[in-house]
């Protein structure tokens, strides 16, 4: 049975209980919100993971830090080196989104070491397998890539991106737009381009009902994928991107009658001003299912920036309604991140995961601004550095600041203002 079947049951599980305490809310009230699909606990039957997490209504927003080796990159050490920092650093679940080496070896190491829920999306690894079995990718066969997604199922993994979202529908939308980037997805690129190659309709929704069949079993997460995302902000909110979201909604509602649970990914590359109709538009036509957002990015030239201009538009996508946050790296568009692009890509998120969990009135937030402010108006340093949310860059700062200034800092020295008013409000 799965954690949305025992929910409909009125079955309060350990795993909810364990996830309602981490949350500091009602088991009952968290049941059912899972029951109603509007929170999903992503968790492979065949996966012990120390950290469980909830994503959805009511809940602290997640993030999500994808890892992986590219055809250039392949080692798993790294990759590796890369979970870990990510963890440290506060991601609240790990994507592999492998390409290159060993595949199903990176997989399971992931998985093994991962504390936390671990992510994939199954064509990247069927379409590797195709290429180096028949030389092309666009010879994958329908079972064969039903194969890798059983298996890696079988493996653990707790959520899928699934682009069943691609159809020959939606893609004939899109030869309509004017984009200026067309599909910016990886693996809505690789669907489409074996649908063009067959001249047949996407496996993903053809046979949704295999899909559905393997994740029930294994009582996996399907994260549906929005292969049709903007990849700029001159195509956001675009006939494209409304014609698969539509075609989401209805697949959740097929996903949620067979017990499965669903969050849907969203954009993507969003001006700021359109993020909030963006968030209601998911809300409405998926009917309050889990929205799981890249970014969004909300400029186009923020190349070396990238999660500066993700965390800007993750921050207002969150405390609007978007319950999910993957992160964006520096290296975005340029390169395969290295360990301190994963660093600073969780970090950022962080911050606009917090702040938006501040606008939503999460109990906990506040009360963690709060100690922090009590900190800062004692001046006690070392408790304003465990409370950072990246205590390292906090300590290596205050730490360069000379001894002879341990009561104020260097910003104002002598004519540090919570010292004088300390002084003032004495007399």
């Amino acid at each position: 049975m799965t954690q949305l079947e025992s929910a409909k049951k009125q079955i309060t599980t350990h795993l909810m209980r364990k996830v309602s305490a981490s949350e500091g809310i009602n088991p009952k009230i968290l049941r059912g919100r899972l029951a109603n699909g509007k929170v999903v606990i992503p968790n492979n039957k065949n996966h012990k993971i120390a950290r469980p997490c909830a994503v959805g209504l009511g809940l602290k927003t997640k993030i999500n830090a994808n890892i992986g080796t590219s055809t250039d990159k392949s080692e798993i050490k790294d990759e590796l080196n890369k979970l870990k920092v990510a963890v440290i650093n506060g991601t609240d679940t790990i994507m592999d989104l492998s390409v290159g080496g060993s595949l199903r070896k990176i997989r399971k190491a992931i998985i093994k070491h991962a504390p936390v829920p671990v992510g994939t999306v199954p064509i990247y690894e069927a379409a590797v397998n195709a290429q180096r079995k028949y030389g092309s990718f666009l010879k994958l066969k329908v079972d064969e890539l039903f194969e890798v997604i059983e298996e890696q199922a079988e493996d653990g993994v707790d959520f899928f991106t699934i682009h069943s979202g691609v159809t020959r529908n939606t893609l004939k939308t899109l030869k309509k737009t004017t984009r200026l980037l067309g599909i910016v997805s990886r693996g809505a690129a690789i669907i489409s381009s074996w649908m063009a190659y067959h001249q047949k309709e996407n496996p993903l929704f053809e046979h949704f009902d295999r899909v559905l069949d393997i994740a029930y079993k294994y009582d996996i997460t399907l994260s549906l994928g929005d292969g049709l995302r903007p990849g700029s902000i001159w195509d956001a909110t675009d006939q494209a991107q409304l014609a698969e979201l539509k075609v989401l909604g209805e697949l959740r509602r097929i996903a949620n009658k067979k017990n499965v649970q669903v969050m849907i990914e969203g954009p993507g590359h969003i001006p700021i001003n359109q993020i909030e109709k963006n968030i209601r538009l998911e809300k409405k036509i998926c009917h309050g299912a889990p929205f799981y957002v890249l970014g969004p990015l909300v400029t186009d030239v923020a190349a070396g920036y990238d999660h500066i201009s993700s965390a800007i538009g993750a921050g207002l996508a969150a405390s609007l309604g978007a319950d999910f946050l993957c992160y964006v790296t520096a290296s975005e568009h340029l390169r395969h991140p290295s360990i301190e692009d994963v660093r600073e890509g969780v970090i950022a998120s962080k911050i606009a995961a917090h702040a938006a969990d501040l606008a939503k009135g999460i109990k906990s937030a506040w009360e963690w601004d709060r100690q922090m402010s009590i900190a800062r108006r004692n001046r006690n340093w070392q408790r304003q550095i465990k409370l950072a949310i990246d205590t390292d860059k906090a300590k290596e700062y205050r730490n360069s600041s000379p001894p002879n200034l341990a009561d104020v800092c260097t910003m104002c020295g002598d004519y540090c203002s919570i010292k004088l008013m300390e002084k003032c409000l004495k007399m």
